[in-house]
Parts: structure tokens; C-alpha cells; sequence
């Protein structure tokens, strides 16, 4: 892989390869933000003294993790820290890069900071980096050879090695409200760079388009190029949008499907939301729309065995078992004939009681471990089975539970500091609604208290 291939620019040259967006690339890639003034929505990251303004005004040390859904502006602060001075950038995507690129990138890297030449390594969609990949950057993230910036969709939490989540700030970019969207698509139709005054848009239509794009700058200048296209093939010099102008052609925007790019997330978002809402047909649709795009039914078969517990839960335990025996059968026979069996469990989970009892219950004890509310183990319920473990006190009073004839006895099993928390509240739906009727009664059998 040649040297041109892997660098996008200098200070000098910041990067053109990787952010180049020539006269006819879509709208959205030519209204990128140029300036940190240009960039809407992220206040809370790029406020002053602000971590990423630090890093995008090039004084900034620590290598950071930018995680948020799409067209909220990471490849674009990436742009942004790429114009910075006094240092060399390197732009990587994980779906065409591997541990080889990554290594000669650090070895430059290693050997421009003899001279004084600090690199910053932007890597876009992180996520899709193997373990391997992601480990081939911890010596040089650590040792600052070099610093990294890494854009992802998905949650660092489960798609980035620990490691690197250590040695990284972890930020978290927003949706955009509805003002930001709007003041996207205003400069849009005026910039020189956009629509330049070619094409106006009544309040109404932007108001709609703002609805449309649900937080994504990216998705509403989609959609807005869409419109003026038709706009302009219709009327004459200073064609306007109206309302009518987004309904009838938004849509030419909204059924394509791209599996590398925004409508793999709209489609499968909305499929899980259509899933959680009971809404069956709905579910078939966008179902049907990614079977004939192409996407992988393994892929379809994760997101459905994640919901089966994130959004049904104990409300119906056989959910997951279906989710699950769905992904396995799709391993098995594959496609075409997996079709069938997504289709079912997409039904049995659109049908199914719904709780988001588990997820709750996850997320409340992980936010006491997160704020230090750990305390110790028991000492009753430690290892016992180590010479000396008496001794100190292990193991010692352990009441075992099938001794009673109830199978439950008195104990405390939670530490100290957590002997009040109650993290699991089923709902009245499904098969929660049994579990309702007994739950308070265990916790007062274990706990010895009301």
C-alpha cells in the first residue's frame, strides 16, 4: 500500500483525499462544516476549554472515542482536527484498512515524531475493527505516537476493546434538535457551496423536513436535495419547495438502502421501534425491504435476539428462545429459505407482551457499580474452598438454601452498602404479571423485611 494511499494531507494540506467533496458530490458531503462556527448541535463537546475544541483548535493531547448516530458531526470534527497545525494527519477506514495499514501508519508515525511532527490518526467506523486490529493501536495511543480520533455508530461499550477505552476520552455526540437541523438546511439552500440561492423553501416545507430527518443533518440535506431537484424540474428560475414538493419526493430519498451507509440504521431502527410497538405489518415491511436490499439475516437475527430481551423480556421468556433458535436456523440453511424463519420470530416478538423490565433492571445496577455503590461481598458468600479460607472468615454462616424445605432461606446476599436496592420491577404484562404477584413476597422471604 503506497504512502499516498494511506495519508490524506499535512497541515498543509489537510486531508483532502479523505474529505474531498467535489461540485457533483451529494449536498451533504459539499455543506460539511469548514470552521468550528459552522458546526451545529455539539455544544456541550466544543464549548471553550472543551476537550475536542482543545483538539480541534490543535492543542488538544488526549485521543478520543466520538460515538453518535449518524449525521451528527464526526467525520466532520475529523475534517476539522485534520486542518489543524503542526501536524500530520492520516485518514483510515475500518472497512477497507487491517493490522498491516495500521502498523505502517504508527511507524511513520514513530519516526515523524523524531523530527518534532505529531500525527493525528482519524479511524472512521472503529467499531468494524477486529480485536486484533484495535489492540495493533494501544502501544501507540499510550505512548502518544500518535493521537486518535475514532468515529462509531455503535456503542464503545460492546465494539471497542477496554484497553483503548481506557486510554481514550470517550464523547458522546447528540442527535440535533430541531433548531440545528433547520440552521443546517437554511445555510444549505444559500451557501454557495449548496443550493446557492437556486431553489427557496417555504417554512413549512423546512418544518416538515425537520421532522423528517429526526436529528440528522446528514438525512435532512438528503431529503432537501431530493426536493430541490424536483423542485427545479418543475417550475422556472426560483423554484420553491412546499410541503407538497417533500410528500411526493422525499420518498425517492427514503426507500433506497444502503448497507454501508445511513438507511442500514434507518431501516433497522425502524424495524425494532415497529417490533416494540406491536405493529406487525409494519415489521414485515421493513423486514421485506432489507431481505430485498440484501442485508445480512445474521445481522437481522442479532438485533432480533437483542430485542427479544431489551423490549419483551420476562413478559414473554420464549421470545428470546425463539430469537435465538431464528439466528441458528439462519446459520444452518441460509438464504433464500431464512426468510421464513426471520419472518416468524418477527411476528412472535411483534405480537408478544412487552417490558423493558430487564434492561431497566441491568442499567440500574450498572449505574450503582458506575457511581462506586459496590461495597464488599459478604463474607459469608465468599470462596470457601482454598486452605485458610475459615480462617479468615469466609464461607463461615453460608445457609444453604434447599436445606429449608421452601428452597428459599433468610440471607443477605447483596452488600452492605445496596441492602435496600430493588433493581428488577416487572411490569403487568405477559408472564411479568405472575412474577409480579410473588417477586415481593421472595424479597421479604430473602430480606427478613417488608
Amino acid at each position: 500500500m503506497s504512502q499516498d494511499a494511506l495519508f490524506g494531507g499535512s497541515a498543509e494540506e489537510p486531508a483532502e483525499d479523505f474529505f474531498h467533496a467535489g461540485s457533483h458530490a451529494p449536498l451533504a458531503a459539499r455543506m460539511r462544516p469548514r470552521t468550528l462556527d459552522e458546526v451545529v448541535g455539539q455544544d456541550h463537546l466544543l464549548g471553550p476549554g472543551r476537550p475536542l475544541r482543545r483538539l480541534v483548535e490543535g492543542s488538544g493531547e488526549a485521543s478520543v472515542i466520538l460515538y453518535g448516530p449518524p449525521g451528527t458531526g464526526k467525520t466532520t470534527i475529523a475534517s476539522l482536527v485534520s486542518s489543524a497545525t503542526d501536524r500530520n494527519f492520516v485518514g483510515l477506514s475500518a472497512l477497507n484498512s487491517g493490522v498491516k495499514e495500521v502498523r505502517e501508519v504508527i511507524t511513520k508515525a514513530r519516526r515523524d515524531l523524531i523530527h518534532g511532527e505529531r500525527t493525528v490518526l482519524f479511524i472512521d467506523e472503529v467499531h468494524r475493527f477486529s480485536k486484533t486490529q484495535q489492540d495493533a493501536l494501544l502501544g501507540a495511543v499510550e505512548n502518544r505516537t500518535v493521537l486518535l480520533v475514532a468515529a462509531t455508530t455503535e456503542n464503545p461499550s460492546f465494539s471497542v476493546v477496554a484497553p483503548l477505552l481506557s486510554r481514550s476520552l470517550l464523547l458522546q455526540l447528540k442527535p440535533l434538535d430541531e433548531a440545528a437541523v433547520r440552521e443546517v438546511l437554511t445555510r444549505a439552500l444559500t451557501d454557495e457551496r449548496g443550493l446557492a440561492g437556486r431553489v427557496r423553501a417555504d417554512s413549512d416545507a423546512l418544518d416538515q423536513l425537520v421532522l423528517l430527518a429526526g436529528g440528522d443533518a446528514r438525512r435532512a440535506l438528503t431529503y432537501l436535495e431530493a426536493a430541490a431537484e424536483a423542485a427545479a424540474e418543475e417550475g422556472d428560475e426560483g423554484a420553491s419547495i412546499s410541503t407538497e414538493t417533500v410528500r411526493d419526493n422525499v420518498n425517492r430519498a427514503v426507500v433506497r438502502y444502503d448497507r454501508d451507509g445511513d438507511q442500514h440504521y434507518d431501516v433497522i431502527s425502524a424495524f425494532i421501534k415497529s417490533i416494540r410497538g406491536s405493529d406487525v405489518d409494519a415489521a414485515l415491511h421493513y423486514l421485506a425491504r432489507m431481505l430485498e436490499a440484501g442485508e445480512d439475516p445474521r445481522f437481522i437475527a442479532r438485533r432480533l435476539i437483542i430485542h427479544s430481551s431489551e423490549d419483551i423480556g420476562m413478559a414473554d421468556p420464549t421470545a428470546l428462545q425463539t430469537a435465538v433458535a431464528a439466528a441458528q436456523a439462519v446459520a444452518l440453511i441460509g438464504m433464500p429459505e431464512a426468510r421464513l424463519t426471520l419472518a416468524q420470530a418477527t411476528i412472535h416478538l411483534a405480537t408478544a407482551p412487552k417490558s423493558p423490565a430487564v434492561i431497566n433492571a441491568i442499567s440500574a445496577a450498572q449505574a450503582d457499580v458506575r457511581e462506586g455503590r459496590i461495597g464488599h461481598v459478604p463474607a459469608h458468600l465468599r470462596d470457601g474452598h482454598y486452605e485458610g479460607a475459615k480462617r479468615l472468615g469466609n464461607a463461615v454462616g453460608y445457609r444453604f438454601p434447599h436445606d429449608d424445605p421452601r428452597g428459599v432461606v433468610e440471607q443477605q446476599y447483596i452488600p452492605d452498602d445496596l441492602t435496600d436496592a430493588v433493581y428488577y420491577r416487572p411490569t403487568e404484562h405477559g408472564a411479568e404479571k405472575r412474577i409480579a404477584g410473588y417477586l415481593g413476597r421472595l424479597r421479604q422471604m430473602v430480606r427478613g423485611k417488608k
